[in-house]
């Protein structure tokens, strides 16, 4: 997996990379097929807000959050796509237990 963190107007230190990756990491624990991530941080009028968009097979997930502190965007964005991660996951697996021949 692959992730890209960006930042507008807000300085990326080691410290806020190191973090954001270490919770997105999380997501491959969910799903194998998780492709790269890309994240944007930014910060407009005391309002930090945290967005991604997570390209899995089958599609790409959005989700963003907004906080007064950037690691409570960054927790609230992590679990949004924590979420919806399990959730794609859900949809493409196949619940059926056997064919229908076995029933007969």
């Amino acid at each position: 997996m692959q992730i890209d963190v960006t930042g507008h107007h807000v300085e990326l230190t080691s410290a806020i990379h190191d973090y954001v990756t270490g919770k997105l990491e999380k997501l491959a624990r969910h799903f194998d097929n998780v492709g790269n991530v890309h994240v944007i941080l930014s910060v407009e009028k005391k309002v930090h807000k945290a967005e991604a968009t997570v390209h899995v097979a089958g599609g790409d997930i959005f989700a963003d959050a907004q906080n007064e502190n950037m690691y409570a965007a960054i927790d609230a964005l992590t679990d949004k796509l924590d979420r919806q991660v399990i959730k794609h996951k859900e949809k493409h697996t196949n619940h059926h237990r056997g064919s229908r021949e076995d029933k007969v």
